[in-house]
């Protein structure tokens, strides 16, 4: 009933269009209805003559039900006096009126699929505009425990799921139940022993649908989240093209992809078939339940006591079968439905997924840092286990602090917490002596630089990279930026200059110029806070000579926080903090550090530094 509901208000987020989807699928209802019925008065006319016909003007009770009455025997006596007067013309009339009723039959039908297809993108491009809004705001432990190839098919394939059940939603509901009712209204009024045995036989159809639905459900949510795995594997696969072909492990990687992709084609083969079983089964039960309903009706046109007579009983049997469409139709929404349930799950998990990182109610505003940074005896936990244990450093305004220690140490964690990418769980970081926690967000990032050790660009120019977060900067100040990080001569040097697309991941670039292309991005947000986390541990010498002069430019009365690989870099530091297992070993300048011969002075002999 939940999904149900969520259905509906996705649905009825654009009223007036769902609305005008309606009254369209009741025309076509009514009109489909009247294009049958039309024929009837003229058949039994033409074949009994006038024994049975309405021979005088009806007379109109005032009541509701009266209405409908009124309307038939008006009809009737159209009829009948059109047949006494020119046969033929009534048979042209009635074939003229029927064709009218076709045309605004299909009219109402194609108004509905008209304004369905505005309803139903604008849907899809709101639940998937949601769904991107919200990945953006999930903390970095998500992306730590979930894969993107799994968020992209959330976003895609599941989404499409939710389109289908708009359109089902608004059919079950106010097209098919409408359908149903005036049919057997229609039906009621003809012969009421022979409605009432015709519905008996519906229960069977129910059943079976409700049947199908629920395995349909259980299959469909296994084939969505298989899809998941398979653009996971797609993902990896693109992304490590170069590892796969240097190891020479294409057909190990080709043989996992298949073996993937075939448990996903079972699954959606499986579900295909489940949800197509629906309509022939329907179809076979539907023609089952009207050859019982001729048995039976034969009977009571061969009973001349029943008051049913040939005429009727074959109109009856024309409106009938129009009722199995209907029915047809909601077997189909309801499959269409719990396919779409076990992707609303699958939607929800991200929707409802806890942010974790949450803004002030009434955040402080930063405009200026005066005094620095603290890291106030630092607890943070990953899965219970304990990675930063009790860590206390201050890191004064203009001054650098150098992190160091082997991988896993907590160097990237402890810079992670600055940011807020992730909330401590016991102590404080504090900005001027503020918990982050109380300052806004977008104020404290608006503060801080990042300069990684992978360099994160966008497939899009240069000049958009550099600009990037800051669409107003001017030509003047990102030409600027990129001098000050020594890339202002490899940019000009392109196609394109400052408008050459860079590619996927900046992959057109090398990896010197990838970075001095991501300081200069930090140098024209002009951040009072940086934060370096190994950003020249990946460079060659003449790269890293570039880029160690592009930082020393940026870091320049700047509060920095520096995780450093290569040792050299940081020997200008203020204050060096030797990391282990999540606690501070060592701390004190390159100086000081060295002659204490403790554990930065054996890494520092490893890389070749001496005292």
């Amino acid at each position: 009933m939940k999904d149900f509901l969520q259905i509906y208000r996705y649905t009825f987020r654009y009223r007036w269009t769902a609305i005008t989807v309606i009254l369209c699928n009741l025309g076509f209802v009514i009109f489909n209805l009247i294009s049958m019925a039309l024929f009837i008065p003229f058949l039994k006319l033409l074949f009994e003559g006038a024994e049975d016909a309405v021979v005088s003007p009806p007379i109109y009770d005032g009541s509701f039900t009266g209405f409908f009455k009124y309307v038939g025997q008006s009809y009737n006596y159209e009829m009948y006096a059109m047949t006494e007067a020119d046969p033929k013309g009534a048979l042209l009339f009635v074939c003229i009126t029927v064709a009218i009723a076709f045309f605004l039959k299909n009219l109402f039908r194609y108004g509905a699929v008209w304004f369905q297809s505005q309803l139903r993108m604008a849907i899809v491009r709101d639940v998937r505009d949601d769904l991107f809004e919200k990945a953006m705001k999930l903390p970095i432990s998500y992306y730590t425990d979930e894969k993107r190839g799994d968020l992209m098919s959330r976003m895609n394939s599941d989404v499409d799921k939710i389109e289908n059940a708009v359109v089902s939603f608004l059919e079950l509901i106010f097209r098919e139940p409408f359908a149903i009712i005036i049919t057997i209204s229609v039906l009621l009024y003809w012969s009421v022993s022979l409605t009432v045995f015709a519905l008996l036989l519906l229960p069977v159809v129910a059943l079976i649908i409700v049947v199908i639905g629920k395995s349909l459900k259980r299959t469909a949510k296994q084939g969505q989240e298989q899809m998941g795995v398979l653009m996971s594997s797609i993902d990896e696969a693109l992304g490590g093209i170069r590892i796969i072909k240097a190891f020479n492990a294409m057909s190990q990687v080709v043989k996992s992809f298949n073996r993937e992709n075939l448990k996903h084609q079972k699954l959606i083969t499986k579900a295909f078939r489940k949800r197509d079983l629906t309509s022939p089964l329907n179809e076979t039960i539907g023609s089952i339940v009207m050859i019982t309903i001729v048995w039976y009706g034969g009977i009571l046109v061969l009973d001349e006591s029943s008051g049913l007579n040939g005429q009727i009983f074959m109109g009856f049997i024309i409106v009938f079968s129009q009722l199995m469409r209907p029915i047809q139709g909601v077997s189909q929404s309801i499959s269409n439905l719990n396919q779409a349930y076990a992707s609303l799950d699958r939607i929800n998990g991200i929707l409802n997924a806890d942010e974790k990182i949450y803004e002030s109610e009434n955040p402080v505003k930063v405009t200026e840092i005066r005094e620095g940074v603290r890291y106030e005896n630092v607890v943070f936990r990953y899965q219970d286990e304990d990675v930063i244990k009790n860590v206390s450093f201050d890191i004064p305004a203009g001054k650098m602090i150098a992190l160091v220690g082997e991988s896993g140490s907590g160097k990237s964690t402890l810079a992670d917490l600055l940011p807020r990418f992730y909330d401590v769980q016991e102590g404080a970081v504090k900005v001027d002596g503020v918990d982050v926690k109380e300052l806004s967000m977008f104020d404290l990032r608006q503060h801080i630089g990042i300069v990684s050790q992978e360099s994160i660009l966008f497939n899009t120019t240069v000049r958009e990279n550099i600009a990037f977060g800051m669409p107003d900067a001017s030509d003047e100040d990102i030409i600027q930026a990129a001098k000050i990080a020594n890339a202002h001569d490899f940019i000009s040097d392109l196609d394109s200059g400052y408008d050459t697309n860079i590619g996927e991941r900046g992959n057109k670039l090398s990896g010197g110029q990838k970075q001095r292309v991501s300081i200069a991005r930090a140098i024209l947000k002009n951040p009072s806070i940086l934060i370096l986390d190994e950003a020249t541990s990946a460079l060659d010498t003449e790269s890293e000579r570039l880029v160690q002069d592009a930082l020393e430019h940026l870091m320049e009365n700047r509060t920095s926080l520096v995780i450093a690989h290569r040792l050299s870099t940081i020997q200008k530091a203020d204050e060096i903090l030797v990391l282990s297992k999540g606690e501070i070993k060592e701390r004190g300048t390159h100086d000081e550090l060295m002659q204490k011969d403790g554990i930065y002075a054996k890494l520092s002999s490893m890389q070749g530094i001496n005292a």
